[in-house]
């Protein structure tokens, strides 16, 4: 049994197509991202999978079980942090533990659950003096209390230094290492390329692209380029002299050449020596994720905000 299977999964609100008819499947032990721009229908996606939505279409099995008519059941088995996390101001972490062990009647060690989210100097020290980074950490350490198979992270790492989200990086590393399954939300794609082992670009409510980064970036990616920093006669010179493809960022000054092979790279610099024109630093470059991303979805509206519960949604609380 996989963890998660999504079949032809459609949510709408009135003409708006917030998740339409999308399909994918997250393997046991895997750190599947789901990436898109704000309004994509990644958060109404998770929010279904986690049972907080009803779907108007298609199949969704989380655990085997179907998250709407089997909520109680499946909340028992999964844990989940939302976006911006927050918990009562007084009450340090060690404490939140406690309570939530009690909430799901289950005795829990909390300092081991703090030491696996590395939060055992901060166990003492109330919620609202914490740092943007521990307060992440206490929501991953809640997340946890009933020890579950799978855990949907929305955005973990939003707003926090760089120290903080490699922090929680590192965390979720290690709940990887455990054999968690886990759903991450993100839009940082340096994070989603660093952590996850397959990704879902998604937006207008389609998935525009998936697999691993690698695969997403070869199918997608514009391949392996020379760049030279240079003028535009320069550019011009190398593709009358090679037969090469040139390219001239003018906002850049940067002349740029794809790489069928790499030795057109010494074709390209020979041609720039022999002009005898003045040009500067070089380097070969392949696209990130990030690249890839911008690219599948330009021009999307990223100013929305899907989150918001529509005046006709039935969503359980």
């Amino acid at each position: 049994m996989l963890p998660i299977e999504v079949t032809s999964l459609k949510k709408h609100y009135g003409d708006l197509k917030a998740v339409d008819g999308i399909s994918f499947t997250v393997k046991e032990g895997e750190v599947f991202g789901l990436l898109g721009p704000n309004g994509a229908g990644k958060t109404t996606c998770i929010e279904i999978m986690e049972g907080l939505r009803e779907r108007d279409g298609g199949e969704v099995k989380v655990l085997g079980l179907d998250p709407w008519k089997n909520g109680y059941q499946l909340h028992q088995k999964i844990g989940v942090i939302p976006q911006d996390f927050t918990f009562f101001e007084k009450t340090t972490p060690r404490e939140a533990i406690i309570y939530y062990a009690d909430l799901f009647n289950v005795k829990v060690d909390p300092d081991m659950i703090l030491r696996e989210v590395l939060l055992e100097d901060s166990a003492k020290v109330h919620f609202d003096n914490l740092s943007g980074g521990q307060k992440q950490k206490t929501g991953l350490a809640l997340s946890l209390v009933n020890s579950p198979e799978l855990l949907f992270l929305d955005e973990p790492t939003t707003g926090l230094d760089p120290n903080a989200r490699r922090a929680i990086w590192e965390v979720i590393r290690g709940l990887k290492a455990k054999g968690k399954t886990i759903i991450l939300t993100t839009h940082y794609l340096d994070e989603a390329q660093q952590l996850c082992d397959r990704v879902a670009i998604m937006n207008h409510g389609k998935i525009v692209a998936m697999g691993t980064s690698e695969e997403i970036i070869q199918q997608h990616g514009s391949g392996e380029r020379l760049e030279i920093h240079g003028s535009e006669k320069l550019a011009d010179y190398i593709k009358a002299n090679t037969d090469l493809q040139v390219d001239y960022n003018a906002a850049r000054g940067e002349i740029i050449i794809p790489l069928k092979k790499r030795i057109d790279a010494l074709a390209a610099l020979a041609a720039a020596e022999q002009s005898g024109m003045d040009w500067g630093e070089i380097q070969t470059r392949q696209d990130s994720l990030d690249d890839v991303f911008i690219r599948l979805v330009s021009g999307a509206e990223i100013n929305s905000d899907e989150t918001e519960a529509k005046p006709n949604d039935r969503r359980r609380r």
